[in-house]
């Protein structure tokens, strides 16, 4: 009883915990810190194994430090005058590119290069492969008017998902410079999406902005190399972006979660320098053939600041960022993240299953080795998981509950073994009939009480107790009665001495106290005390009759009456034959 009890008040508290972790608000949010970091070591550890393979049809034409050194030796100015660009889109739209797509924001006209936005424009309403890149904030309109945007960048989403994109919605936007608005519809979003600790983990599907949906730029890159040209998409209600023929998968705040190829450079990088230099017709040659290819602009050098944190590396450059987020609308291969439903209940199923192992198996080394096996194997398969499947399987929730779990299963265990312990040793020191200590228990204790009163100097008394005429009593009443009278005479023995006195059944209808620490006088004191108390004492018989009966005492105190137990015991036995010859009803040894 007291075990399935137990075992009840566990899971009781147990559920507690798992309560009160989930409500915490606050502890939820550091534990996903934590996740976050088990997230970005799993991708490390996929990305030195070379679990994924970049898509080699990506290329990043980069600005880097030397192109950034390039074109202020040879231009004499940062931004670029954008007629560049414009020559640049023609010399790699002669090798037949997939897309071109600049990370790159051509904000505001240059008024001194009016001709020179003309041009870009031109390749533009030219190429229908060629896309820039916008932002949204939410700049005060103290800075700027909220524009309105041309209702063909948006697109139409049925939203049957609880996103609500409320950390994805924006009240004012940088425009681009209105010609590239008005000459094509291949402009997309670069916002970002970063934890609380900084790392960019997933990046916007699309941004709300005055009640409308924006797709991100590399969203409409993929679209494009999949040759889908759809405006209408639908979210299901489990947060899956549905696109022709797959579902990719939305966290909570509408973002998808990304998945890693590798650290800075995994991509093809060619230095925009030598692009610019076959442009300009120079005597090396750009030996690259970009047909097919998706080509990316972006800056790399660290002095224009689109550096960003991922779980791949401290330091990668934003289109790097914009490359990895096509390969995986490409591939189809972004991490889809196991909602906190099933992550509950798989906390609980790995917490019951090593509770389970630790109250089942007795060896506590072979419980905690199953119990850090099982982890173990679980932490493989959140692995596997990711490898394979790209799922996400949390981590740190299913540990703290197993070593929750863990220990409050130990605690069980150690409080239902102890209650047995103490069912065990009763059993086994204790009368059955009188609840007084045996004689076996009785033997070690004296032994004892000798050890400490040699080694201390100190005395301690022993009483035995006889019921008179107990044999003729139980001729004339019965042995139930007997019984009855035994049980009584025991528990007036237990109240009429003290806490660490120890009252024992000595045999048959003799008894036994051990007095530690105390002298001759104040033990025959204790003993008269105890006759008189039960030659008073009415007992009630098993036929509910009323009884009195007397007893004698034999009293002997160490060192004086001996110095050992044989020898102290039989002392005060001697004293008691002598108080019953003398008559019974009397304490032996006055």
């Amino acid at each position: 009883m007291f075990k399935k009890l137990s075992y009840i008040i566990g899971l009781i508290f147990f559920g507690l915990f798992a309560f009160l972790i989930f409500r915490n608000a606050n502890l939820n949010t550091f534990i996903d810190s934590i996740e976050n970091r088990t997230f970005d070591l799993r991708q490390s550890i996929l990305i030195n194994q070379g679990a994924k393979k970049a898509n080699e049809d990506i290329v990043i034409v980069a600005i880097d430090d030397a192109t950034y050194e390039y074109i202020l030796d040879n231009y004499g100015e940062w931004p670029l005058p954008r007629d560049i660009y414009a020559k640049m889109i023609n010399y790699l739209e002669m090798q037949s590119p997939r897309a071109i797509a600049f990370d790159l924001m051509f904000v505001k006209s240059l008024k001194s290069k009016n001709q020179a936005d003309e041009a870009l424009v031109k390749m533009f309403e030219k190429y229908n492969n060629v896309f820039a890149s916008m932002n949204f904030d939410n700049q005060s309109n103290d800075l700027r008017t909220a524009p309105d945007i041309p209702e063909k960048f948006a697109i139409n989403i049925d939203n049957k998902s609880k996103i609500d994109f409320s950390e994805l919605t924006f009240t004012n936007c940088r425009t681009i410079i209105e010609g590239l608005l008005n000459a094509t519809s291949n402009i997309g979003i670069i916002n970002v999406s970063r934890s609380d600790d900084g790392i960019l983990r997933k990046m916007p599907f699309v941004v709300k902005y005055k009640d409308k949906y924006y797709p991100q730029l590399a969203l409409k890159v993929g679209l494009n190399y999949l040759g889908e040209t759809q405006k209408e998409f639908e979210i299901d209600k489990y947060g899956n972006f549905k696109i022709a023929d797959r579902k990719i998968f939305l966290d909570r705040d509408g973002s998808a979660i990304l998945n890693w190829y590798g650290p800075a450079g995994t991509y093809t990088y060619i230095p925009m320098y030598q692009l610019l230099k076959a442009v300009e017709g120079a005597d090396t040659a750009l030996n690259y053939n970009f047909t097919n290819k998706i080509v990316y602009f972006g800056t790399t050098a660290s002095s224009l600041f689109d550096i960003k944190t991922v779980p791949a590396g401290k330091i990668y450059p934003g289109v790097e960022v914009q490359a990895t987020y096509v390969n995986n609308f490409i591939d189809n291969n972004f991490i889809r993240k196991v909602n906190k439903g099933y992550t509950i209940t798989l906390s609980i199923l790995l917490a019951l299953l090593i509770a389970s192992v630790v109250t089942r198996v007795n060896s506590a080394f072979t419980a905690s080795l199953t119990s850090f096996s099982t982890y173990f194997i679980y932490l493989l398969i959140s692995y596997y998981a990711m490898k394979y499947e790209n799922l996400w399987l949390d981590i740190v929730y299913p540990l703290i509950f197993s070593i929750f779990a863990f220990t409050c299963a130990y605690i069980m265990k150690y409080l239902v073994k102890s209650r047995d312990f103490e069912q065990q040793y009763k059993l086994a020191t204790t009368d059955g009939l009188t609840e007084l200590f045996n004689h076996r228990y009785f033997q070690e204790q004296i032994r004892m009480q000798v050890e400490n009163s040699k080694r201390y100097s100190t005395n301690f008394s022993l009483i035995i107790i006889d019921i008179d005429f107990f044999k003729r009593f139980n001729d004339n009443f019965g042995h139930q009665s007997g019984d009855a009278v035994l049980r009584q005479v025991a528990q007036t023995l237990k109240k009429n001495v003290r806490a660490t006195d120890i009252v024992c059944r000595y045999g048959g209808e003799e008894m036994s106290i051990i007095l530690p620490n105390t002298d001759k006088e104040l033990a025959i004191s204790t003993a008269q005390k105890i006759r008189e108390r039960v030659a008073h004492k009415n007992f009630k018989l098993s036929n509910g009759k009323d009884a009195n009966v007397t007893i004698s005492l034999g009293v002997s105190t160490f060192p004086y009456d001996g110095d050992d137990a044989p020898t102290i015991i039989e002392s005060a036995d001697k004293r008691l034959y002598e108080a019953k010859n003398s008559g019974r009803n009397r304490v032996g040894g006055v």
